[in-house]
């Protein structure tokens, strides 16, 4: 049984271009030259192997205009110019030139394009006088100039077009790795809110049944009963923030997105920890954009797991504030008085960042009783 392997389409494309237009521009030029000395101009230089020549460097170096684009031109203003000195007839001998110097200035090479016209037309209007051909009139000298400036400037709209594509394929992928960084740091801020806040509750509810199991048995079942509930809770938000990196198909479990919603849940949660946590909403609660939702939400849990980590509070109070222009967030907590200013982690830091990227503050302090007051303003 005889098989057949597929053609891979673009290359074949780039070599069917790369060999065909040598290839169209010699059978065009060379039967054009002919034509034209036969039919045209009869006091032209009759047809012979040394104008085929000329006329075949010319129009096969096209093959290597893509690789070696400069000395492609050179040789095609060589081999034209010389062809022209000659005395042939004027035919599509020139094609070869016209689409290397397009070329090469497409490409950026700018001076060698507008040198090579120069060159070209200096030499082809010189040398006539200097072999003693016939000359050109002011009116054939100024039209053919006019034509070589057309084609550079013609060459050089493509070249700026070029370039601004090119720009702009740059700023989307710049755009993309920003936004791609920005996603990066937000998930990863995600996951540390999510983590350091259920672990630190499964620490203090472990410790407490640790204590318990061999005083007061019966009274470490609601720690390990806190501690599942905990740990089940970590699962699926850590579960929905990694569906997020998912690139395949399959489904993922998903939950919605914690915002203020989720706060009573919260606040059970981190009482069962052994923090009683009061909450108190001035204003009339209302929708807010998913982000500022979002971060708000995040900024509550991570004070909270601060309180529950590191400050020997039994109380907390998270203040909710809606206002006409912001959301203003206070958690306040009753832990020891500490001299030093309250040291600033990647707790803090973390919610000065989600505050800060929605245009919003963060502030943290001692209270007068020495509990820590964390106090964030959301604008709206």
């Amino acid at each position: 049984m005889t098989t057949t392997e597929p053609i891979d389409a673009p290359a074949f494309g780039y070599w069917a271009r790369r060999i065909g237009l040598p290839v169209v521009i010699s059978i065009i030029a060379v039967v054009g030259s002919i034509g034209a000395a036969v039919h045209g101009e009869p006091d032209a230089r009759r047809p012979d192997w040394f104008m085929v020549l000329l006329i075949l460097i010319g129009s096969l170096s096209l093959y290597w205009l893509r690789t070696r684009p400069v000395p492609v031109l050179w040789a095609t203003v060589g081999s034209t110019l010389v062809y022209m000195l000659m005395g042939y007839a004027y035919g599509p001998v020139i094609f070869a030139f016209v689409i290397a110097v397009f070329t090469t200035i497409r490409l950026g090479y700018r001076v060698s394009g507008w040198s090579a016209l120069a060159a070209l037309y200096i030499g082809h209007i010189g040398g006539r006088f200097v072999f003693g051909l016939t000359e050109f009139g002011l009116y054939q000298t100024l039209l053919v100039g006019t034509c070589f400036v057309v084609l550079g400037f013609l060459a050089e709209l493509f070249r700026a077009h070029r370039d601004r594509v090119n720009a702009a394929a740059r700023t989307r992928k710049e755009e993309e790795l920003r936004r791609a960084g920005e996603e990066r740091l937000r998930i990863a801020q995600e996951l540390h809110d999510v983590v350091a806040h259920h672990i630190s509750l499964i620490n203090v509810q472990a410790a407490t049944a640790l204590h318990l199991v061999d005083r007061q048995p019966e009274q470490a079942a609601p720690a390990l009963s806190a501690i599942k509930d905990a740990s089940k809770d970590a699962l699926v938000e850590l579960r929905s923030i990694v569906g997020i990196l998912r690139q395949s198909d399959e489904s993922a479990p998903r939950q919605p997105v914690a915002g203020l919603d989720h706060l009573d849940h919260l606040v059970t949660r981190t009482s069962r920890a052994g923090l009683e946590v009061h909450r108190i909403v001035h204003g009339e609660p209302r929708p807010l954009p998913t982000g500022l939702d979002r971060a708000a939400f995040r900024i509550i849990q991570e004070s909270l797991t601060n309180v529950v980590r590191h400050a020997k509070a039994t109380s907390a109070t998270v203040r909710i504030q809606y206002g006409e222009q912001a959301l203003v967030l206070q958690i306040d907590d009753n832990g020891q008085s500490l001299s030093a200013p309250p040291t600033e982690g990647n707790g803090i830091g973390g919610m000065r960042e989600r505050a800060t990227a929605l245009g919003g503050s963060l502030t943290a302090n001692r209270t007068p009783s020495g509990g820590l007051r964390i106090t964030a303003t959301l604008p709206l």
